[in-house]
């Protein structure tokens, strides 16, 4: 972990994939664990705040901006104008300033982004813009994570969109195949690779988006692939 001090109000702190492990902190945590994240943040904080003028801010912004080696953290002492410190902690991503998402929203999206198989950012959610187009949701159940994480690097999918989920402890991907985008046969093909991988099972879909921790968001096949090589 490296820290630099920019000025009294903003520490940078870096990390690299080793450091995230060390602290007990995977990429599922920080694509389904808003808590954990915040948690594991102010740890941070506690480690390069030697002084404690951060500690004693009850004010501070943490943004976060994920790459392929690890996370960059901005730790900042929130201000209002007049050089007071405002009175709520906020934790945001670093994007659009003016618009900032939530940190595990944004992370999934920078990874996706990221993928390197691709020479465009995969956006396989476009398809689900399509109003009123019939879709073929299946969902396959793996007896582990790694099987997923096979699944990634062998299934390059096409017309369809991957969520994966986590519920009573077992990992779950939900595709999405639209029927205007491929043909039957098509998505026949890719789902035969899934099932190298995983066993097809009738647990519903909205069972998992209503009950279930969401991981990975419209892109779980090509988010997987980018980042667990």
């Amino acid at each position: 972990m490296e820290m630099e001090r920019l000025n009294a109000d903003t520490i940078r702190v870096t990390l690299g994939n080793d450091d995230l492990a060390e602290r007990g902190i995977t990429v599922l945590d920080l694509l389904g664990n808003h808590k954990q994240i915040e948690q594991f943040f102010y740890s941070i904080l506690d480690e390069v705040d030697t002084d404690h003028s951060f500690a004693d801010n009850s004010a501070v912004t943490f943004q976060v901006m994920p790459s392929q080696s690890g996370l960059e953290l901005l730790i900042s002492k929130n201000m209002r104008n007049d050089g007071d410190s405002t009175d709520e902690p906020a934790i945001t991503a670093a994007s659009d300033a003016s618009e900032p998402d939530s940190v595990p929203d944004f992370i999934r999206r920078q990874l996706t982004a990221l993928d390197t198989d691709h020479n465009e950012p995969i956006d396989e959610g476009g398809y689900i813009d399509d109003h009123g187009v019939p879709v073929n949701k299946v969902v396959v159940k793996f007896a582990d994570f790694e099987d997923f994480v096979q699944l990634a690097h062998s299934l390059h999918l096409e017309g369809a969109a991957s969520d994966l989920y986590r519920y009573q402890d077992t990992y779950y991907l939900v595709l999405t195949f639209y029927p205007n985008q491929l043909s039957v046969e098509e998505a026949k093909d890719q789902l035969a690779v899934a099932l190298e991988y995983g066993d097809q099972v009738a647990l519903s879909a909205d069972v998992l988006a209503e009950y279930g921790q969401s991981l990975m968001a419209t892109s779980a096949i090509e988010t997987a692939r980018y980042y667990f090589k």
